[in-house]
């Protein structure tokens, strides 16, 4: 009678996911639980981190099936994957912003382009592990700090690299508040990081409205390869600007935004299974991505300080690590920084520009990856 107790006990327990964890499930359930403590007690964006690590924990706790065909991860990363969930984020990230920081003052266009000097040295640092030139172009568009770009390019060039390539992209997004305030202290004196700069011009509800009209055409004419996801930004920006269909706009920016992220943070996150993501691809791919993030703050920075020098003292650096295409955390990291030095300077709507800017950088940049390696 004892003997088939401790039977049926084992025949139940081989039926549980705790007959089939392993070492690696445990360094992941850790990983993710660390992810939501950084959410949760050190306000590192929460909208991300918290639905990346809650869905690694349970992707990691055999047994669930919910990141097999008919679970629910499953389909959250179909949206995923067929490139759904991207141009939805832009209709929302576009009904969201305001480009009038980025067209009030358009030289500051020039530090989107500086500060996207990371993409190029995590391309040509893939490449020199041995990554083809596809996978290479894929992994350096972390650098971008643009999720929806990285998982659109990635789709095209490298799909078999987009959970790698995701986490990084959307988890070096997150912890920006982290990794780009010691670069940017290091690059600059106390006294550039206090330089307080003179409000920018008002743009006119016309130039607002004409605006995404025109970047959609020209983006269109000129970068094809990325026009899905620069048109779905213009068309969320074009449908708040019209101060006309204040529903749409809202849902877009609000409500639908929310499902979105829900389900962009639950399909990132259940990409990280141990079997599938324990490797030496991963642990290269999260290095360059890292050196990627470090590479284009410090360069956005450099630029800026180049541009103060040019302009005279007027353009705090700080604002070049908003550069980066990650709107509005960039621009937030930016204002904290110089809020820390001088409290009463605001750079928020200063570093906006550039961060706008880098949206289109990002998009530039991409658009030629794709170009040059065939992709159409």
């Amino acid at each position: 009678m004892f003997q088939q107790i401790i039977s049926l006990m084992v025949n139940l327990a081989e039926q549980t996911g705790l007959a089939q964890i392993w070492w690696g499930n445990i360094f992941m359930i850790v990983v993710g639980a660390i992810l939501v403590y950084l959410a949760l007690y050190r306000k590192y964006e929460p909208f991300l981190l918290l639905g990346i690590g809650f869905s690694c924990i349970v992707a990691n706790v055999p047994g669930s099936d919910l990141t097999q065909p008919g679970g629910l991860f499953y389909y959250a990363y179909r949206g995923v994957e067929l490139v759904i969930i991207p141009p939805l984020i832009f209709l929302g990230v576009g009904a969201m912003t305001d480009f009038g920081p980025m067209i009030a003052n358009p030289s500051l266009m020039i530090l989107g382009a500086a500060a996207h000097l990371g993409i190029f040295i995590a391309l040509i640092g893939a490449k020199a592990l041995g990554f083809t030139l596809a996978e290479a172009g894929a992994i350096g568009i972390i650098g971008g700090a643009d999720g929806p770009m990285a998982i659109f390019v990635t789709m095209k060039l490298a799909p078999h690299l987009l959970p790698q390539i995701a986490v990084a992209a959307y988890s070096y997004m997150a912890l920006m508040p982290l990794i780009q305030p010691p670069i940017m202290k290091l690059l600059t004196s106390p006294a550039e990081r206090q330089i307080v700069m003179v409000q920018s011009r008002k743009v006119s509800r016309l130039e607002k409205i004409c605006f995404p009209f025109v970047m959609a055409i020209i983006v269109n004419l000129l970068l094809p390869p990325v026009a899905p996801l620069i048109t779905m930004l213009m068309l969320g920006n074009m449908l708040r600007e019209v101060l006309l269909v204040d529903r749409l706009a809202s849902t877009a920016a609000n409500d639908l935004m929310n499902v979105i992220t829900i389900t962009l943070t639950v399909a990132v996150g259940s990409t990280m299974e141990a079997d599938k993501f324990l490797n030496i691809k991963t642990l290269q791919i999260i290095v360059l991505g890292l050196i990627a993030f470090i590479g284009g703050t410090a360069s956005g920075v450099i630029g800026a300080k180049i541009m103060n020098w040019f302009s005279g003292g007027k353009i705090n650096p700080l604002i070049g690590s908003a550069g980066i295409a990650s709107v509005p955390i960039a621009a937030r990291v930016s204002h904290v920084v110089g809020l820390q030095e001088n409290p009463y300077n605001f750079l928020i709507m200063h570093a906006m520009g550039p961060n706008l800017a880098g949206v289109f950088g990002t998009a530039i940049s991409g658009g030629i990856m794709l170009a040059l390696i065939g992709v159409k």
